[in-house]
């Protein structure tokens, strides 16, 4: 008997956790390889979520309407179908409740004395108490509100909250990270994060240190807490986890005034927070900046425009840039890798990601444009529309926003003359452009004089990752996109 496991996909970089929407397969359902299982929703992404073997959908491990972390393993589908149709559970609701009561009974031991670090024993504490696996089915709403996710469990123990005092949002009032990061921000219980209900012969060593052990503790007990537990949060902290370590962010530092209005940040906007913090803390950022002449791309566009027209097809200088990039990435590969501990992968492919803004601006999404070297710049045209155009409607697909290796974001759209922006994990490099505008400059003319005239003008601010790409090999980057831009080839289209 072989069962896959079916998981929460990352649906983009910056996305940490889905909402199982709803599922298309019930239990006992066979299931055909990249057919349909169900369906998702994020921030910024809503899709239909592929099967990832052919087989039966055995179990069901989350259920409609539950948000989990990404790479949580929400079914599983047994690719021996005789074997899953003599053991499939008769209903859904009878196959997911296992996972209602697993995690409870796994982590209960926890509060056995001297059989876990103080920590695992907080983050158990923190969920209601294990009950029987023949427990009535009255007691499972309960048991899904209190498990929550762990990294919601760890928040919970990392403030000393207990989730049960917590109001849910997700289904059956099951706590979501949202909702404890909400709770504490409101100025929730700052206990201690060892509850007071544990048994004195489990909980002295660890609450009450200056008490006087017996010889055989002294040796042992006092190293386990500052091995295993994070020192708590000061009061009024909010301790945000990102990528395995935590930042402390302290709240009521900034004096409210009257006419001040105050609103929580959005899931998206604590989402990019954490990708931007997680991006600075890994990468060391450094950024340059060349100045490009416009003046050849201006004309070339407005000679292709009617010809672009005709296919129907809006001609932005968007694809001209691509295009210079491909060449640049093309000549210097380093700029399309990532880092991989020490080791540096270069990516065969140049998937270009394409900043857009969505929602008025308010939020960010990153499409990426899959083998832009093997696109024409008619191609890069029309796929780049596509992609504007899905994003703002909301309709990518989960491969939309997967895979890419350079990002392009163009600050000039809203005037900017240029900016630093911050490289999108995994990527060592993105490039910023900014507005094309008509300038004064010194030129030549055609005695070799030098004279005043006006030009179409951009600057574009390159930010890299110091960690693998040294400055000259940066500039060298940048000069080969102003070459190619302003000695653009006439037949590119």
């Amino acid at each position: 008997m072989s069962k896959v496991d079916v998981i929460m996909p990352q649906m983009g970089e910056s996305i940490a956790e889905g909402t199982l929407t709803r599922w298309l397969k019930s239990v006992g359902d066979a299931v055909e390889r990249d057919e349909d299982l169900f369906e998702i929703s994020t921030d910024k992404v809503d899709a239909d979520i592929p099967s990832p073997t052919a087989g039966v959908l055995a179990e069901v491990l989350v259920q409609s309407g539950e948000t989990v972390e990404v790479n949580t393993v929400v079914a599983r589908i047994e690719t021996d179908a005789a074997v899953a149709a003599s053991t499939a559970p008769a209903t859904p609701e009878t196959a997911a409740e296992p996972a209602a009561v697993v995690a409870p009974v796994v982590v209960a031991p926890a509060v056995e004395p001297s059989t876990q670090p103080p920590a695992a024993a907080t983050a158990a504490e923190s969920v209601s108490p294990p009950r029987a696996s023949d427990e009535p089915p009255a007691g499972r709403d309960e048991r899904l509100r209190t498990r929550s996710t762990p990294l919601v469990r760890k928040i919970a123990a990392e403030h000393g909250v207990d989730i049960r005092q917590v109001p849910g949002t997700g289904t059956s009032g099951r706590v979501t990270r949202d909702d404890i990061l909400a709770f504490i921000a409101a100025g929730g219980p700052e206990t201690a994060p060892t509850p007071a209900t544990t048994p004195a012969s489990t909980a002295a060593p660890a609450v009450v240190p200056s008490s006087v052990p017996a010889p055989e503790e002294t040796a042992s007990e006092p190293a386990l807490p500052a091995a295993s537990t994070p020192a708590p949060a000061a009061p009024g902290t909010l301790r945000i986890p990102i990528h395995g370590a935590t930042l402390d962010v302290r709240l009521g530092s900034v004096p409210i005034r009257e006419r001040d209005r105050v609103e929580e940040m959005s899931r998206v906007r604590l989402r990019t927070m954490e990708h931007m913090l997680m991006s600075k803390r890994v990468s060391a950022h450094v950024t340059s900046v060349t100045e490009v002449d416009f003046e050849r791309i201006v004309q070339l566009r407005r000679s292709l425009k009617p010809r672009f027209a005709d296919q129907g097809v809006k001609l932005t200088y968007g694809p001209f840039i691509y295009r210079a990039v491909i060449e640049a990435l093309g000549e210097y590969p380093i700029l399309n890798s990532s880092v991989d501990g020490s080791r540096i992968v270069y990516h065969g492919n140049i998937n270009l990601g394409i900043a857009v803004a969505i929602n008025s601006g308010r939020e960010l999404i990153v499409p990426v444009l899959k083998d832009a070297d093997q696109l024409s710049l008619l191609g890069l045209a029309q796929r780049s529309n596509e992609l504007a155009e899905k994003a703002r409607n909301k309709a990518l697909d989960f491969d939309d926003i997967q895979g890419g290796t350079f990002t392009i974001t163009n600050v000039g759209v809203f005037g900017n003359l240029f900016g630093t922006p911050i490289i999108n994990q995994p990527q060592v490099a993105i490039l910023g452009t900014g507005v094309i505008e008509k300038r004064p400059v010194v030129v030549q003319d055609g005695l070799g004089n030098d004279v005043i005239a006006i030009r179409n003008r951009a600057y574009f601010g390159l930010s890299y990752d110091h960690r693998v790409v040294d400055g000259a090999m940066a500039a060298f980057f940048l000069n080969r996109v102003q070459e190619y831009l302003e000695s653009f080839p006439e037949q590119s289209g």
